[in-house]
């Protein structure tokens, strides 16, 4: 694009006097606008102790605690309920400055509780996640033992909801000290667990998607001490970083599939499984693990087995397990040169090169692709499974949706596994701050999606801003309100992402942007970003104030509406020049791109930055034209979310 230079234009002084005073006799009467509003002084929160720098970095003295977990859990078929049976025993490190009186607990399951917030709080309607509880649902919670400074104690657990408070006899103590907490549980596991989880039968097995499956510790941070906001369906989930060292017992006719590395690869696979996996490990092309004429040959089998997974440095991790599982897998080639594994689990309804049978090429794909652009994969597998969650995200496993195909699978897949970067690696606050996980990963689909197999499945219309403007026009609630308390959540995806793709393509350029984008990925990988970390480092890695635009953006339900007011000749004659006058009339201000044909039929774009709205929601000023201009539109290429796009055109009258 051409910046304009009035410098070029002779007669520039008497010109400007005419567009001063077209200027001044501007009416205002139907401007929104204030500029005090979106240019005006702002100054984010910081917290105390350089736990975070004005760049947007971690600070000096930045810290995080630590949790590494031993699970040992049962997965047992019952006629009426399939129960899960387990010991957690967390080892958690304080590496706050301050003394903890108590330790906070998430019990996720007691989501399902017939008496919880989550359950009373649905639409009468029902919703996506449509959490009504059901009378086994949630956690029974057996012993609770801690063990600190060498000595062990039960403790009863004050539980509220999906929460779990353990008061300590002797405060835990800071900078490093640790503490062993163990809990004995077991739950019911639910048919349609909040879409995040639970169990669907298929007809060679159920498959069951376990996940929330563990009291887990709330984050204690720098921010807000302990995290206890409820589980509530909607709002997804706050975790620390550690190590995960987990056994599931299953029935012996039972393929599991679960985060991290398996570890008893020779006692749980038959030897061709195990070569087939050691092939797929070299290969690009998928390769059949379990093939789908092998689907049950283990049916017969009796008693149980013992499937031990390990990964590390993860906020969390989650499995899968049934005997109706095809099984396929292909190696990942990463840009270090290291290689890992990607993994598709799935009953043969969803079989087909049309939908499952491309899973696995989905999720290699889009793990090459995220790895190149923003930040290494960081663990040795991942593995897609099919089943009642129509779509959800953990560390190294995604559930999908079993009856999806072609485009929707790639679409879903892409998504789930794209969450591994937000928030698996950017470690956000989900249960406060859903935009930094689903926005910027719908944002990083977008990618994915241009880029893989040639743009099978891009479609550059998806990116218009058209269906945004309508959607703002129905906003309710900003995008900083919390999951719980938002009208229209699909806003924390789509608007997210346009907003990114506006700050990429119209307000920074390409360089700038992914520049300091990348710069926040590398700098909160394993970490917990604010909001506020962000819009900084995009501000100081950019050298742009971006504040005009994160405050309306992210703050408020505003709009955009950029108009196009009149054009005039200097001295009535298109040599001289025209005079054309701008209004942004609704509270939201954005560059200005102006596509300006003349009756000669050549074609002239402009940018013009968002100062010009610095001093007010009128804007004049002189194009050089040399000819009639025939017409006029502002952002031709419809990148902005103009609620009315008939003021953004203007033709000359017909003579």
């Amino acid at each position: 694009m051409n910046f304009l230079r009035l410098n070029h234009f002779a007669g520039l002084g008497f010109a400007l006097l005419l567009a001063l005073s077209a200027s001044a006799q501007t009416t205002t009467d139907s401007i929104k606008y204030d500029h005090d509003e979106v240019f005006g002084p702002i100054t984010w929160p910081v917290t105390t102790g350089d736990t975070r720098s004005a760049n947007g970095q971690p600070g000096p003295n930045y810290w995080q605690n630590r949790a590494d977990y031993l699970i040992q859990a049962k997965l047992t078929e019952g006629q009426q309920d399939t129960t899960i049976t387990g010991e957690v025993t967390i080892n958690y490190t304080n590496n706050s400055p301050d003394r903890l009186d108590h330790l906070w607990l998430q019990l996720d399951q007691n989501l399902f509780k017939p008496d919880s917030r989550g359950a009373a709080t649905v639409p009468i309607g029902g919703d996506r996640f449509d959490v009504r509880g059901f009378s086994r649902g949630g956690y029974h919670i057996g012993t609770v033992t801690v063990i600190y400074m060498g000595k062990s104690y039960k403790v009863n657990p004050v539980i509220t909801d999906a929460r779990m408070q353990l008061r300590l006899r002797t405060p835990m103590g800071a900078k490093g000290q640790k503490i062993q907490v163990k809990v004995n549980y077991w739950f019911s596991i639910p048919f349609y667990g909040a879409d995040r989880m639970g169990r669907k039968k298929f007809a060679q097995g159920y498959v069951y998607e376990i996940a929330q499956w563990y009291p887990r510790m709330c984050v204690y941070d720098d921010v807000e001490g302990w995290n206890t906001l409820p589980y509530m369906g909607l709002g997804e989930f706050y975790c620390d970083y550690g190590n995960y060292d987990y056994y599931i017992t299953a029935p012996a006719n039972m393929t599991v599939v679960g985060s991290g590395d398996l570890q008893n690869g020779a006692q749980v696979l038959s030897g061709t499984e195990q070569s087939r996996l050691a092939e797929a490990r070299k290969s690009d092309k998928t390769v059949m693990v379990i093939k789908p004429e092998e689907v049950g040959q283990n049916n017969n089998a009796t008693g149980n087995k013992t499937w031990h997974f390990k990964m590390l440095n993860t906020r969390d991790v989650s499995w899968a397990a049934s005997k109706a599982f095809i099984w396929d897998a292909a190696k990942v080639n990463l840009p270090s040169g290291r290689q890992c594994i990607a993994m598709s689990a799935y009953p043969k309804e969803s079989a087909g090169n049309d939908s499952w049978g491309r899973s696995t090429e989905y999720l290699k794909n889009s793990m090459e692709i995220y790895s190149k652009e923003y930040f290494e994969y960081p663990w040795n597998s991942a593995v897609s499974v099919s089943g009642v969650a129509l779509g959800m995200e953990y560390p190294g496993i995604i559930f999908c949706l079993s009856n999806l195909k072609n485009g929707q699978l790639w679409g879903d897949v892409t998504h789930e596994i794209g969450h591994n970067w937000f928030p698996m690696i950017v470690g956000s606050n989900e249960r406060k701050y859903m935009w930094m996980d689903e926005g910027f990963n719908t944002f990083i689909n977008e990618w994915s999606t241009e880029h893989f197999n040639n743009g099978e499945y891009f479609n550059p219309k998806n990116r218009a801003a058209n269906g945004i403007a309508r959607q703002m026009l129905r906003e309710k609630d900003p995008l900083m309100v919390a999951p719980e308390a938002q009208n229209e959540y699909g806003q924390y995806y789509f608007k997210t992402a346009l907003g990114l793709d506006i700050l990429r393509n119209v307000v920074l350029g390409h360089d700038r942007f992914d520049y300091a984008f990348n710069e926040y990925v590398q700098h909160w990988a394993f970490r917990h970003p604010l909001p506020y970390d962000f819009f900084r480092v995009m501000n100081d890695a950019s050298g742009e104030d971006l504040n005009w635009f994160f405050k309306p953006w992210f703050f408020t339900t505003w709009t955009l509406d950029q108009s196009i007011q009149s054009v005039k000749y200097v001295h009535d004659d298109p040599k001289n020049g025209a005079i054309l006058t701008l209004v942004n009339k609704e509270k939201m201000a954005m560059p200005v791109d102006l596509k300006i044909t003349t009756t000669d039929g050549k074609i002239d774009t402009l940018h013009l930055p968002v100062n010009i709205w610095q001093r007010g929601g009128v804007w004049t000023f002189v194009y050089p034209s040399t000819t009639a201009i025939q017409s006029i539109e502002i952002d031709p290429d419809h990148q902005l979310p103009d609620v009315d796009r008939k003021n953004n055109v203007w033709n000359a009258p017909k003579q």
